[in-house]
């Protein structure tokens, strides 16, 4: 019987492990990848994700210091920075391989190349069966990601309209090339799908290309993909990887009787940005420290809802932020991204207010006003011009 049994080994999953470890819980971790593994991801790891990690990540993870950001739209484009990182670049290959080591670390038992069949809900445990075993935790986190079906265990599947597409291709060239293009820059395409963006991030000996956009309406994915790729000045054949990342800032259910969900499975991605590993990592944690709780002072059931209000005060208002600022400018792209280009102290507030400051709420009560007393018919008028223009 083991105190905490982790389904998936992804940064949340190791998260979880590491602190579980350190708070003394008998806990095992279950991967059904061999690490290291390759995962579809942009590879951006924002400051606040680096401000949640209990050590320093060594330099040979990371690949880049990002502290500008240039965002595109239809022929325009604007660029602002920080004297500081805003976030760097990392490999997942390695980066989730040394996430799993440090959770090694605490002496936490784990197995990958294992894969969770299903989890029943005993009366005093969970039964967790895999392709290998059988075994019993008193709580069970899925920490599976967006692709897996555990989670409906917990709480109910997403609408198309409540979950992107993102496809993704590395794209390999010389360090020079790829610094000279893009000096600690990475590179925003707005208006290339609805509900999303595109785009191109500077790693190390290569560049990863992607877009995503809401499901409900990228029906031709890889020919919107294609043409992205082409319009970049990428005109060879790569390799394409998918994946799906849920719009955060929804309510879902993140918790019953002993199961908990954490990171893409529950649901905590940033709307606007598609930001994810941060609040893997972060609600992973807390998913741990909530089940230590528990178990150390064998409290009632019912207190693992603590979970959800933990989530909620550490980063759950902020998502739903996300959620309100995403409605706004890919609900109305043409106008709200013209007023951006034309206005640079709206990429310059977000910069302050939202990567560093962290607070959504103010920022749009903000873009907001400011929308509503800017001049709107010669805004639209010169928003039609360029429009036909195209």
């Amino acid at each position: 019987m083991f105190d905490l049994i982790i389904i998936g080994g992804g940064p949340s999953g190791a998260s979880a492990g590491r602190t579980a470890g350190k708070k003394g819980l008998s806990t095992l971790l279950l991967e059904k990848e061999n690490f290291p593994r390759y995962k579809p991801c942009g590879g951006t790891l924002s400051s606040y994700a680096l401000s949640c990690l209990d050590f320093k990540l060594p330099e040979s993870v990371v690949e880049r210091n990002i502290s500008r950001v240039r965002a595109h739209f239809m022929n325009d484009f604007l660029e602002g920075g920080k004297e500081g990182n805003l976030a760097v670049l990392i490999s997942r290959i390695v980066f989730d391989n040394f996430l799993l080591e440090k959770a090694r670390e605490t002496g936490i038992k784990i197995r990958t190349g294992e894969k969770v069949l299903d989890c029943i809900e005993k009366e005093d445990c969970v039964e967790v069966r895999t392709t290998d075993n059988t075994y019993l935790g008193r709580f069970v986190l899925i920490a599976e990601g967006s692709s897996g079906s555990l989670k409906y265990k917990v709480r109910s599947g997403d609408k198309r309209t409540e979950y992107c597409l993102g496809l993704v291709s590395e794209i390999p060239d010389e360090d020079r090339a790829i610094m000279s293009r893009f000096p600690g820059t990475i590179d925003i395409h707005f208006g290339i799908a609805r509900g999303g963006y595109g785009w191109i991030f500077p790693h190390a000996g290569y560049y990863s290309v992607g877009v995503a956009g809401t499901a409900q309406y990228l029906e031709h994915s890889k020919v919107v993909m294609q043409k992205f790729l082409q319009e970049n000045g990428f005109s060879g054949e790569y390799l394409i990887h998918s994946h799906i990342i849920p719009i955060g800032g929804i309510k879902r259910a993140t918790v019953n009787s002993r199961l908990l969900l954490s990171g893409d499975a529950a649901g905590f991605v940033d709307a606007f940005t598609g930001e994810g590993m941060a609040y893997a990592i972060r609600s992973g944690q807390l998913a741990a420290e909530v089940v230590s709780d528990l178990v150390n002072y064998d409290l009632k059931l019912s207190k693992l809802k603590k979970y959800e209000s933990r989530c909620r005060q550490d980063f759950g208002n902020f998502l739903a932020g996300s959620l309100k600022l995403a409605k706004v400018m890919y609900g109305f792209p043409e106008i709200s991204f013209t007023l951006a280009i034309d206005n640079r102290e709206i990429l310059d507030r977000y910069l302050d207010e939202v990567v560093i400051d962290r607070n959504y709420k103010d920022y749009v009560k903000w873009l907001l006003l400011s929308f509503c007393l800017t001049d709107p018919i010669s805004k639209i008028k010169s928003l039609t011009e360029k429009i036909n223009k195209n």
